[in-house]
């Protein structure tokens, strides 16, 4: 039988209203709205996989035009968020289990090298940055909030890129994230014990601390393969969310 995620109660899986007002109209435009409105309900479970959108649905909710919308409909199906059919509509995509693992794959080789860099040197404010990072992590464990663990989960690999100055590196990992990180969400969604993830990453500060750059290199190479684990349990779970 398949689930629902449990999602925070800042999530939901209602429709799209509201969410223009909640932004900032003067730093974006309307299409941008749109588009990010809409990939942030898709990464974070809002718009499952599989779920079925029009562009005249949408542009009603967002009272817009439709052009706004088709531009966005296609920038989000460049990306492999959205698949389009034509004469049968456009839906969300299936996560694909061969994107997941090439992004993970990625994943594991650079991250692995950054925080060896880590080791060797790595800025005060950036580590004050982790140490903050790990109490709000802390923190959701009595209060759950899918989204935000997985904001910080994000926050925590960030911060690593941006004090070894891997920015860029970073950026660009996050262009072939997408199908991980919505199966990550769902993982996170699903099971709020979050207690193993937590002290991985704590594990690895105290490493970096230490200078320890073989024990950081196997932490994160087993964090990061976590993902396979959870993902035969997922599929089982939520069948219909995988292709």
């Amino acid at each position: 039988m398949e689930h629902t995620p449990r999602l925070s109660s800042r999530s939901s899986l209602s429709p799209l209203s509201g969410h223009l007002s909640a932004l900032n109209k003067q730093s974006y435009s309307t299409r941008d709205l749109v588009y990010d409105t809409l990939k942030q309900q898709i990464l974070s479970l809002q718009l499952p996989p599989g779920t079925a959108i029009s562009e005249k649905e949408i542009a009603l909710d967002f009272q817009v035009s439709r052009t706004p919308v088709r531009e966005s409909f296609v920038r989000l199906a460049q990306e492999g968020l959205l698949e389009v059919y034509p004469q049968r509509g456009t839906y969300v995509s299936l996560i694909q289990l061969n994107l997941v693992e090439e992004a993970r794959f990625m994943r594991e080789q650079l991250e692995r090298a950054v925080i060896r860099l880590a080791c060797a040197q790595f800025p005060e404010e950036q580590m004050l940055a982790l140490e903050q990072n790990l109490t709000e992590q802390q923190q959701c464990l009595s209060e759950p909030d899918d989204e935000r663990m997985f904001q910080l989960d994000e926050e925590f690999h960030s911060t690593l890129f941006a004090g070894c100055n891997k920015s860029n590196t970073w950026t660009v990992i996050q262009q072939m994230n997408v199908h991980l990180n919505r199966s990550r969400m769902l993982r996170l969604s699903s099971d709020h014990h979050w207690d193993h993830l937590i002290e991985q990453h704590r594990s690895m500060v105290q490493a970096i601390q230490q200078h320890d750059a073989e024990k950081a290199e196997r932490l994160m190479q087993e964090h990061l393969h976590l993902p396979v684990t959870d993902l035969a349990v997922l599929r089982s779970t939520y069948p219909s969310y995988f292709q």
